[in-house]
């Protein structure tokens, strides 16, 4: 096996680290995040520094015969302890039982680590094997209690993730089911990774050749085990990230209807704030949604409570909730509010506003409005589209009228 069998994985995880990596910087803090950062740059080193041509290269900076091999061996310690904590961290819980149980695997791995660097450094293992260490120095003092040691940690780290994810996953659904099941599988990989692993130095020890098992067929378990239980990690996160923009694209437009019947009475084209079309997706609805604001606002003298009223009413008896009814009643005092400002090009409503000192309107009336989240803006242009209510009050709005008597309709 050349050394792209393991390069090929350490770039894809050096990718999946790109592409999270404005994430993991801006939620550092956050544990369940720094676990995945953490997990993944472990994997890459790992096949980074497994690599035969990276352990050549490492060998020969040191000076020291097989030094890759505890290297290796930590990472792989670190990588499964990772492995543990970011299940225990995703899976939640207590704060407290949380971290008490991520201290236990961290220490627990850490010592497997020292003793690993300790057994290395007791041992002679002074002629460089580059592929086949675990089974050249199967017999060697030390040498032979640090490779059974790392595998039997693997294994552990093994047979204890099975067991976690699958408890988990009976109780879930969803995409977290999912990802459960792939991180299951990919860690049930490190067993029959160990496996052959084992019986190769078993072989050994009985003065039998299965060599084969350990240098060819064992690494393919481990990239495959690896990248595997990367993918299931990641799935569930990338999963939610993707919702997240279907989700604000969605709104962006949805609110297309609302946002074009305003559009006439918003910020003048000179004076609005320009998107690119690589701005990202909750910029530009927010832009949206500052832009329906904007027209709401230049809106206010011309708000008639009593079409909301009428409107409302009419919503209720068509058979919709009270909160359709809402976005419809207010979906259509917006559309005659647009036409009376259209009808009244000199803006004296809105002079004669400004000097009457109107008083707010609270509660779910007109000047809420204003003020609703993104829901009810999106239930709004909603009812622009496909309310019948606020098509039949558009329909009477448009019948000729003089402006003059539109605009002292709404004045009172």
């Amino acid at each position: 096996m050349d050394g792209s069998s393991y390069y090929i994985p350490a770039v894809a995880m050096g990718a999946a680290i790109a592409f999270k990596g404005p994430s993991l910087l801006r939620g550092w803090r956050d544990p369940l995040l720094r676990s995945v950062g953490v997990l993944l740059a472990l994997a890459g080193l790992v096949f980074l520094f497994a690599a035969p041509p990276t352990i050549a290269a490492v060998n020969d900076a040191t000076g020291i015969a097989n030094v890759s091999a505890p290297l290796v061996y930590c990472l792989l310690s670190a990588y499964s302890a990772s492995c543990l904590v970011l299940i225990i961290n995703w899976r939640g819980g207590p704060p407290e039982v949380t971290r008490r149980l991520s201290r236990r695997w961290i220490l627990g791995y850490t010592v497997v680590g020292v003793a690993l660097v300790v057994l290395f450094l007791l041992g002679d293992a002074s002629v460089e094997r580059l592929r086949d260490l675990d089974t050249y120095y199967a017999n060697t003092p030390f040498i032979r209690e640090m490779i059974v040691l790392y595998l039997a940690s693997l294994t552990v780290a093994g047979v204890a993730m099975n067991f976690m994810c699958w408890r988990w996953a009976i109780q879930v659904r969803g995409r977290l089911r999912a990802g459960l099941v792939i991180i299951a599988f990919g860690s049930l990989c490190n067993i029959p990774y160990s496996a052959a692993k084992f019986t190769a130095v078993v072989a050994r020890w009985n003065d039998t050749d299965l060599d084969g098992l350990s240098t060819n067929v064992a690494p393919l378990l481990a990239s495959a085990g690896a990248q595997i239980t990367a993918v299931g990690f990641c799935l569930p996160l990338a999963w939610r990230r993707v919702e997240d923009v279907w989700n604000t694209w969605s709104a962006y437009r949805r609110l297309g209807p609302l946002w074009r019947e305003l559009k006439p009475v918003a910020v003048p084209e000179d004076r609005a704030v320009r998107m690119s079309w690589w701005t990202p997706a909750e910029l530009q609805v927010t832009q949206r949604e500052s832009d329906i604001h904007d027209g709401m606002l230049s809106l206010y003298p011309y708000f008639d409570s009593a079409v909301r009223s009428r409107a409302f009413g009419a919503a209720v008896a068509a058979g919709s909730s009270a909160a359709e009814a809402h976005a419809e009643a207010d979906a259509a005092m917006v559309t005659v509010a647009v036409r009376a400002r259209a009808a009244d090009p000199e803006g004296r409503v809105i002079r004669s506003a400004e000097t009457a000192d109107p008083q707010p309107v609270t509660g779910s009336g007109a000047a809420s409005a204003q003020t609703d989240g993104r829901r009810d803006l999106v239930r709004m242009s909603d009812a622009l589209r496909h309310s019948p209510v606020v098509a039949a009050v558009r329909g009477r709005a448009d019948a000729p009228t003089g402006p003059e008597n539109g605009a002292r309709e709404r004045t009172g």
